[in-house]
């Protein structure tokens, strides 16, 4: 352990350095964000870390490393550098992965940012540190670790579902959980003392991921913009269905369902022209 928390400021050197060339080259930012297609098709793999690195403006880079910095310190303090460095690769992976399985049908889908690292750092010091309290940007105001975290999985599930703004919402979800389950098992002693807090996030975010897993409908949602990417690109719509009980007779829904978990299980190219039309027409 050291004060000057070293691993931590080298994180944040390494992506204002990364983030400031992004800035300067579009060539480069476009060949390390994330990026569907050029993950799933092209097996550019390197994209799960390299877009972490990346963003999309100077604002979304210093909010990001202030959180790095307050939370990175915290961990390094208490776990040392190199478990610090595990978590926030955790959260960083974590939270691509749910991206690109969230998005895995929208092939030009990106991301950068470090938020899901970020919000890996975050929920391990709420698993780890019973008692800790959480500070407002710019507001003189701290609440307890675990409403803060209720409160910010909530807020993730509500923007993955609504898709009504510019936030990479899966990549915090999925760092937020992926850093808590690092540090769990990096010290598991967590679990006896702090206990309720950990099931308190870890309930609704797995009753999420599981409806989203056997429910698929519940995310088939209008066109999403990249996020944080500057330019933006023009946006692409993706498909939409609305579903209203009541509203169609039990079969028409039973074949939406059946049609909705063959999208889900082999993708959109598997549908056969008739089933193409009919889910065209439940669209409508």
């Amino acid at each position: 352990m050291t004060d000057l928390a070293i691993v931590t400021l080298i994180l944040i050197v390494a992506n204002v350095l990364f983030s400031y060339q992004g800035f300067k080259n579009r060539l480069f930012f476009e060949g390390y964000k994330f990026e569907v297609d050029s993950i799933l098709i092209n097996k550019d793999r390197i994209r799960l870390i390299s877009a972490g690195f990346l963003h999309g403006s100077w604002t979304h880079l210093v909010l990001n490393m202030v959180g790095l910095y307050l939370f990175g310190r915290l961990l390094e303090y208490d776990m040392g550098g190199f478990n610090l460095l595990l978590i926030y690769v955790a959260g960083l992976i974590g939270g691509n992965m749910l991206s690109l399985y969230i998005h895995r049908q929208h092939g030009d889908y990106s991301a950068v940012g470090a938020s899901g690292a970020v919000s890996g750092l975050v929920f391990a010091v709420i698993a780890l540190m019973p008692g800790v309290e959480i500070g407002l940007i710019l507001l003189p105001i701290f609440i307890p670790g675990w409403i803060f975290g209720l409160l910010y999985i909530l807020y993730t599930i509500y923007g993955i579902k609504s898709q009504s703004d510019n936030i990479g919402h899966e990549a915090h979800l999925g760092g937020a959980l992926a850093g808590m389950i690092a540090a769990v098992i990096m010290q598991p002693e967590a679990l006896t003392n702090n206990f309720l807090t950990i099931f308190i996030l870890v309930v609704p975010t797995l009753i999420f991921l599981y409806l989203i897993v056997n429910k698929p409908h519940i995310l088939l949602i209008p066109g999403w913009s990249p996020k944080f990417s500057s330019p933006p690109k023009k946006r692409k719509t993706h498909l939409r269905v609305e579903y209203k009980a009541g509203e169609r007779k039990s079969d028409d829904q039973g074949e939406l369902d059946r049609i909705l978990e063959k999208i889900n299980q082999t993708g959109m190219n598997s549908l056969t022209a008739e089933e193409k039309r009919k889910l065209d027409d439940y669209s409508k």
